[in-house]
């Protein structure tokens, strides 16, 4: 995994909004750094076209210089405006090289489940995993294939494989996704919605006759 710099600037802690609007004005995003070996936090500021890079290349762990000392990092956590969905704040943890680190890891899910194409429902109880490795060991994601789920099927977090160095944290048979049959409540809602709409045809082919007949009269 390739060593990838991020250039910030340490600036000042401030309550008023108006200084950190006049960052985000500026293309700066106001952020934190948070040590991992001390309560010490340093605030610092980014250009936003910088982050934006740095989040695409394929790293986990970069480089950046606060308070006049070089630094590995890890992003702990990004926060998006709800409407814009920009980026407004980022978090950045101290990592040592060759200290084992415990963080959550996004799942990727490939395939299209064959239970599904038949008609059963996808259930997803978890969108991410902990695990424990040193910080070049971090994958980008846990990749589960779901091609060959059927309905009944299920994945645990003990049928993971994943890369060596890195160990996976949780209960064995904890359930990260399963393939079940639609509940008795949806199957009711579509045959009532399917009686319903045979009633109205019914009503109303009723009607026209009806009307033919006093027509008729």
């Amino acid at each position: 995994m390739q060593d990838y710099k991020i250039d910030v600037k340490k600036r000042e802690i401030s309550s008023k909004k108006s200084f950190v609007k006049e960052l985000r004005n500026n293309g700066d995003i106001p952020g934190v750094y948070y040590s991992h070996d001390s309560k010490e936090s340093l605030p610092f500021a980014v250009s936003e076209a910088v982050l934006n890079e740095a989040l695409k290349a394929d790293s986990q762990v970069y480089k950046i210089n606060v308070g006049s000392k070089a630094r590995d990092v890890i992003i702990k956590s990004v926060q998006y405006h709800p409407i814009s969905e920009k980026m407004i704040h980022i978090d950045l943890y101290g990592v040592k090289m060759d200290t084992m680190i415990t963080l959550k890891v996004p799942i990727l899910f490939t395939g299209q489940s064959i239970g599904v194409k038949e008609g059963g429902v996808l259930n997803q109880n978890l969108s991410d995993i902990e695990v424990t490795c040193l910080p070049n060991n971090i994958p980008q994601n846990i990749e589960i294939d779901i091609t060959d789920l059927n309905i009944g099927d299920a994945i645990r977090l003990e049928q993971l494989k994943v890369g060596e160095g890195i160990e996976l944290v949780g209960e064995l048979d904890l359930l990260i996704l399963s393939v079940t049959m639609p509940s008795k409540a949806e199957e009711t809602v579509e045959e009532s919605a399917s009686e319903t709409t045979e009633e109205s045809t019914e009503e109303g082919d009723s009607k026209d006759s009806e009307s033919k007949d006093e027509g008729s009269a």
